[in-house]
């Protein structure tokens, strides 16, 4: 069941490496911190080789559609082949409650159905129809952009680096993976044997285990990067547009979030408060996409507020390798006391203690607090982790109001019963999705999934993406003998 714990290396060129960086790290299982493997960071020297082996290889990766459709094809079907292990694995090293762990791998699956399917649009080429200049043939070749960095996150570590992998590797392009560390077997290693298993050529994609501390911005910097794909906080993403300008590198971002849940007037509370537990406490709250401000109209604060705590006290905890698990641990000690601060910062604002939670190792129970300002600093706080702000609404103009102040941009919720009047609403908030009627966490193969403001830039899915990971050409060809002025 540990099989996949063994890979604790490098995946560069086709080969596993020990890494030759300045330390060693222990990744632990989030819930007893048990020691689940050591990893002997990577060096710069070797990322740089890895950037150099792709460089070499993504020229005929990029033209061999039909190889391409064959690696896809068979690393498909070895997570196929490895459910249980994976869904183990999830379980142990990201801390993933049964039906978390399930959902990230059904989605996982999905992702490869949906950028197979985009394959065949690199190198595709067409002619726009001519009328500005008889005797001229025009061209437009779509291309892949060559190398590209892809940075991913502890939370859906197997999912979120595989959303900018996939469609990468799909339009010709080369990949240097680089996992959080703390969670390197599943969103690295795991996905390295899958193509490895799959006959991926040597240096079309590489997995680099290592730390920002040993190798600086040298995956932002790297002179053969075309695109930084990033999956995190937007401090982080920040930092890398700042430095991918400088080099005028192309970067798809999906950064943090202060997702808020709107209960309108008119709102069937019931299905409200289902909807509501599902999108703030899956995972833990430790989703970009999480419930952060659930925003209620007056008129149904009272019932709102306690049919959600009724439902929130009473939500299994503990270890995620129990079926019954909901929630599960943080992903670390620093989470963890991040999220106890976040906690007496509230109470020490005087907000209403609607539901006590405790804390036992890693594993934080629900807190609820209600009445909280939404200009407050705890409201405007990415918290990612199962805490609850209720906001009350003295109206439905002022609930929108108040889903709209915020910095970030990712995604947000309705619930109403006027559909045209949320399609409104919709329209006007500022966030780069809107579910009427369902919880924010949602994620689509076919939709543009991506944020607006300070919550990212670009947008993953099918078709959207394939305009991130290529390039356009423009070829003439003048037919005719041209009559030039001088």
């Amino acid at each position: 069941m540990d099989q996949f714990l063994q890979l604790n290396k490098s995946f560069i060129n086709g080969q596993w490496v020990e890494g030759q960086g300045s330390e060693t790290v222990t990744i632990s299982n989030p819930f007893n911190n048990e020691t689940l493997t050591e990893v002997k960071i990577a060096s710069k020297q070797q990322v740089e080789e890895a950037y150099q082996f792709a460089e070499q290889a993504h020229l005929e990766w990029g033209k061999n559609a039909e190889l391409r459709k064959e690696v896809f094809q068979k690393a498909s079907e070895f997570f196929v082949n490895h459910k249980e292990e994976i869904l183990h694995l999830l379980a142990v090293e990201t801390g993933s409650a049964p039906f978390k762990a399930e959902l990230e791998y059904n989605i996982t699956l999905g992702a490869f159905q949906a950028y197979s399917s985009i394959i065949d649009k690199a190198y595709e080429k067409w002619s726009p129809e001519q009328e500005f200049m008889p005797g001229k043939a025009n061209e437009i070749h779509r291309l892949p952009l060559g190398v590209i960095s892809s940075i991913a996150p502890f939370n859906f570590p197997l999912y979120l680096s595989l959303r900018g992998i996939l469609p990468a590797l799909a339009l010709g392009n080369a990949v240097v993976h680089k996992a959080d560390i703390q969670v390197g077997i599943v969103s690295g290693s795991l996905i390295a044997k899958a193509f490895e298993e799959a006959g991926i050529p040597a240096g079309v994609f590489s997995s680099i285990l290592t730390t920002p501390q040993e190798i600086g911005d040298l995956m932002l910097e790297d002179p053969r990067v075309k695109l930084i794909a990033f999956t995190g906080s937007t401090p982080v993403g920040r930092h890398i547009s700042t430095v991918a300008g400088k080099h005028f590198k192309r970067v798809a971002l999906e950064l943090g979030g202060n997702a808020p849940f709107v209960v309108l007037e008119d709102a069937d509370v019931d299905q409200a408060v289902n909807a509501a537990i599902f999108g703030k406490f899956l995972h833990q709250g430790q989703i970009c996409m999480i419930i952060n401000r659930f925003i209620v109209h007056e008129k149904h604060y009272d019932e709102f507020t306690t049919k959600f705590v009724e439902r929130a006290k009473n939500l299994p905890y503990g270890d995620p390798l129990n079926p019954n698990t909901v929630i599960g641990p943080l992903i670390n000690p620093t989470q963890l006391e991040k999220a106890i601060n976040n906690v007496e910062k509230a109470k020490n604002a005087g907000l209403d203690v609607l539901l006590e939670g405790k804390v036992e190792g890693n594993v934080m129970t629900p807190y609820v607090f209600g009445n909280v300002d939404n200009a407050s600093e705890i409201a405007q706080t990415e918290l990612f982790a199962p805490i609850a702000l209720v906001v009350k609404a003295a109206s439905d103009e002022e609930a929108i109001q108040f889903a709209n102040d915020t910095e970030f941009g990712l995604s947000s919720a309705i619930f109403t019963s006027d559909i045209e009047k949320a399609r409104e609403y919709a329209v006007g908030l500022e966030f780069g999705m809107t579910h009427i009627n369902d919880q924010t966490v949602n994620d689509l193969p076919n939709a543009p999934f991506g944020g607006m403001r300070n919550s990212g830039v670009g947008r993953f899915g099918v078709p959207f993406v394939i305009d991130e990971f290529t390039q356009f050409k423009w070829i003439s060809i003048q037919e005719e003998k041209r009559e030039y002025p001088f």
